[in-house]
């Protein structure tokens, strides 16, 4: 039954908790029978060889538990920036997230990443205060802070029974009563009690303000309220979740997840708070004969829609196809429709995962989440569903890539392997890309990071045994135009004695940072064939790939198609392709194409005293400071800087701090180059 269950994700900054807090929940749920440590290299959510010796997670992982009757669809997201991809197309089909914010720090910059991405999807949320046993640990300030920084209500449901060293429990403001987990137990127990006489005040003040928060967005709260009736529990937990729905307020708990305290109450609130398929907003899809968009309503037994959002290559299986199923049922045997790629495939086989291990199901349908096994051609973003329903669902949008580095086989003969490994990988990471320098011969692959790219680097060494050579990391530029230009390109060539001839007009023009290519078809014409119109578009797409005068890839370019002429004796799709791309080429280069640098936005944490040795660090290396926060026992600076300056930036900043300040980095904005103005 579609109100039983549950899809949802685990996101947060890196070393907030999330895998570990996700260990605990299979393990009280019963999918696990024992706890898996991060720290140990044992977490069964970070399965891969790389996330047991880094200690973080790289891939998004997904497995199936049962709570109370309910089915729970769980994914594990990486906290890194540079596996921001993970995060994306995690947030992209699930219906809810558990947020999980450090005790200490607060909100953090990874966070109001993928805050923004779940506002993005319109994803309800749930807060979870993670690490109250730390020192430092401050429930009320963290509330305060994702209050301010998130611009959205925080119900706390829970408050902290002690703090730091000494917390051993919370106070549930729902029912009005202590929770406490019995430590022998590994937490598996909980010792509920009535609220102490010393902390009765405190409790109630805290529910007060939790009635408070949650009648400015019930009705039926405030009338229950101000007619001086009982606010009980079951009208609380109605009207939370109707907050919760609409993205209203956030409701927040507690806990320290490595000390088994807090676990099971999260989960209660997943049941309660976050919906189910079908009670979020219905996905969109456009109708692909009708021209139109349509909601998609979760029905098993409409025709089938799904989205392909992650693709894992297993060396004995193939491709793992991670689909969820909006609408409708596909089962294991049946031919399914690639709707964009207007191509037949069939679903050998269907598979729960469970982390790297699986089991097989019969169906998966409107709602669920399964991989399909079989799909040669499915990529990241791709609609599957029936050809009497053509209709494909919004495609997922991926940063650029923003740092590159030549890798190169130790011999010629693995040249072959090297480019297999290298396709598979780019097939799985729609941030990693490859190609071949035009000058060099080189292999160069690009990502989001250092870490990124040294990830996948010992992905090829490890899983496909290739030694590889790898150069220096070098920035990613991109290429635009300042002016607006209109160009005619004539193309005709004597190919085994056919002429192959073409003839169109084309409009470039520089668009607002930030805003994509565009292409427009501005001359239609019936007696065209849409093949030739298809064709055109190839070769534009094509050439903004390629650049306009080094090479690198083309952003923010607007084209205008704006004449054609067509023979059906001479028109060939090959040679309206080739016009376009050599008269996209021309045209660019008349209307002044310039150089764009990636900008980093960079988040530094130092101790006070080093502050000012940070902040001109981040200066000399071109950067520029935003704004300072003071916290307590560090400071939180925010900058820009180009990529090119932060190569080595990490060992710079141990020197000038004696090892104790820290940063992230993720890409802002393209600006255009210095050198170029």
């Amino acid at each position: 039954m579609l109100n039983k269950m549950r899809n949802i994700g685990i996101m947060a900054h890196i070393d907030a908790g999330k895998t570990t807090t996700t260990e605990r929940i299979l393990y009280y749920t019963g999918k696990s029978h024992r706890i898996g440590e991060v720290d140990d290299g044992e977490a069964i959510m970070d399965w891969m060889e790389q996330e047991q010796e880094r200690g973080i997670t790289i891939q998004s992982a997904a497995t199936t538990t049962w709570w109370k009757d309910h089915q729970i669809n769980i994914i594990d997201t990486p906290g890194h920036v540079d596996f921001i991809a993970e995060v994306e197309r995690s947030l992209r089909v699930l219906d809810g997230a558990v947020a999980i914010f450090d005790a200490v720090h607060g909100v953090q910059p990874q966070t109001e990443t993928v805050w923004r991405q779940a506002e993005r999807y319109h994803v309800p949320c749930i807060g979870y205060i993670n690490k109250m046993d730390r020192a430092g640990a401050d429930f009320f300030r963290v509330l305060e802070d994702v209050r301010t920084k998130f611009n959205i209500p925080t119900a706390p449901l829970q408050i902290p029974i002690g703090r730091e060293g000494a917390f051993e429990g919370v106070i549930d403001l729902i029912t009005m009563e202590e929770i406490r987990w019995d430590s022998a137990a590994e937490g598996e127990r909980l010792i509920l009690s009535p609220v102490d006489a010393g902390r009765k005040a405190l409790a109630a003040e805290w529910r007060d303000k939790l009635i408070d928060v949650l009648s400015s967005v019930s009705d039926a709260v405030t009338e229950r309220y101000l007619g001086g009736g009982p606010v009980d529990t079951e009208l609380l937990r109605k009207e939370l979740r109707k907050a919760v729905l609409s993205r209203s307020l956030l409701p927040v708990l507690a806990g320290a997840s490595r000390r088994n305290i807090g676990v099971q109450p999260l989960i209660d609130a997943v049941v309660y708070y976050l919906p189910a398929p079908d009670e979020v907003v219905p996905a969109l899809g456009h109708h692909l004969k009708k021209e139109e968009d349509i909601p998609i309503p979760c029905n098993p037994g409409a025709a089938p829609l799904g989205l392909v959002f992650k693709i894992q290559n297993d060396r004995e299986a193939g491709s793992l196809c991670y689909v969820r199923m909006y609408s409708g049922v596909i089962k294991p045997g049946t031919v399914v429709f690639n709707v964009g790629k207007r191509k037949r495939e069939r679903a050998n086989r269907i598979l729960r995962m469970h982390s790297n291990k699986s089991e097989p199901l019969e169906e998966l349908a409107a709602g669920d989440i399964g991989v399909i096994i079989g799909m040669k051609l499915a990529q990241t973003g791709d609609s599957i569903g029936s050809e009497g329903w053509p209709v494909v669902l919004e495609k997922m949008l991926f940063p650029e890539p923003v740092i590159s580095v030549s890798v190169e086989p130790r011999n010629l003969s693995d040249r072959d392997r090297l480019n297999e490994a290298l396709a598979l990988l780019s097939r799985e990471d729609p941030t990693f890309t490859t190609k071949e320098s035009e000058e060099t011969g080189q292999l160069i692959i690009s990502g989001m990071g250092e870490l990124h790219l040294d990830v996948l680097v010992t992905r090829i060494q490890k899983e496909y045994g290739l030694e590889t050579k790898v150069g220096n990391p070098q920035v990613t530029y991109r290429e635009s135009v300042a002016q607006t230009l209109e160009w005619t390109e004539r193309y005709s060539r004597v190919i085994a004695g056919k002429e192959n001839a073409a003839e169109l007009s084309l409009k470039v023009e520089g668009l607002e940072r930030g805003s994509g290519n565009r292409y427009t078809n501005a001359a239609p014409n019936r007696d065209v064939p849409p093949a030739i119109y298809e064709a055109v578009e190839r070769g534009i797409r094509g050439a903004l790939a390629s650049g306009i005068v080094l090479g690198y890839p083309c952003i923010d370019v607007g084209v205008t198609l704006t004449a054609l002429k067509y023979s059906e004796l001479t028109g060939t799709e090959f040679a309206f392709e080739a016009c376009a791309s050599m008269g996209f080429d021309e045209a660019c280069r008349n209307a002044g194409p310039f150089l764009l640098e990636p900008i980093m936005a960079v988040d530094l944490t130092t101790p006070h005293e080093f502050v000012g040795e940070v902040m001109s660090l981040m200066i000399a290396r071109g950067g520029q400071v935003l704004n300072m926060d003071s916290r307590a026992g560090s400071d939180h600076v925010e900058a820009r800087s180009p990529m090119a300056k932060m190569f080595g930036f990490m060992t710079s900043l141990r020197n000038v701090s004696q090892g104790r300040a820290g940063f992230t980095m993720k890409f802002s904005h393209f600006e255009k180059k210095a050198e170029s103005k």
